[in-house]
C-alpha cells in the first residue's frame, strides 16, 4: 500500500493530498529560492503531478524567472498566500514541486540533497549526512535506480 501525505495552507483553505513517496527532495539554497520564499532555503519534494490531488481550495499562481532562464511557477493559497508547489521549466506541469513545510508531517521527508551551498547564508549549517553540493548533483549518480528511472521519464513527458 502507497504511503499518502496530506497539507495544506496556513490559513486552511487550500488541502491537498499526494500518494507515493517523491521522486526526489531537495533543500535548495540558490538566490532564486531566498528571495521566493523570503527565507534561506526552500525544501521541495517532487513528485509526478497526477499524484497529486486538491481536496479544496483555491490557488493563484505567480511566474518568476527560473536560473536556467525558463519559468518557475508558484502556486500559493488564493486566500493567505502560503506558497504550497512548484512547476519548473525542465519538467512543466508533467511534475511538481512540494514545500515540504506545507504537509501535516513536515518531518516524514528527510532531503536527498543539499543544494546551491555556495549560495547560503553564511551562518547556515548543513545538516549531517545528506550530501551537499555547491551547485547542483547528477541525479544518475545520487538517486537509487528507481527514482532515477521515474525522473527520466518525467523529464521525457515534460519536454
Amino acid at each position: 500500500m502507497e504511503q499518502v501525505h496530506e497539507g495544506g495552507c496556513g490559513c486552511g483553505a487550500v488541502r491537498f493530498r499526494v500518494e507515493g513517496e517523491p521522486i526526489y527532495v531537495n533543500n535548495c539554497h540558490c538566490r532564486l529560492c531566498q528571495r521566493q520564499t523570503g527565507s534561506t532555503s526552500v525544501v521541495n519534494a517532487f513528485y509526478e503531478s497526477e499524484r497529486l490531488a486538491m481536496l479544496g481550495g483555491n490557488l493563484a499562481e505567480s511566474t518568476f524567472t527560473s536560473g536556467s532562464g525558463g519559468e518557475h511557477v508558484v502556486s500559493r493559497c488564493a486566500e493567505c498566500g502560503t506558497a504550497l508547489f512548484s512547476y519548473y521549466p525542465r519538467v512543466g506541469r508533467a511534475g511538481v514541486g512540494i514545500r515540504v513545510g506545507a504537509f501535516d508531517e513536515p518531518g516524514a521527508f528527510r532531503p536527498d540533497a543539499v543544494v546551491f551551498t555556495g549560495s547560503r547564508m553564511p551562518w547556515v549549517a548543513l545538516p549531517e549526512g545528506i550530501p551537499a553540493f555547491e551547485a547542483y548533483y547528477r541525479p544518475s549518480e545520487l538517486l537509487p535506480p528507481e527514482r532515477f528511472a521515474r525522473l527520466t521519464a518525467l523529464v521525457e513527458r515534460g519536454k
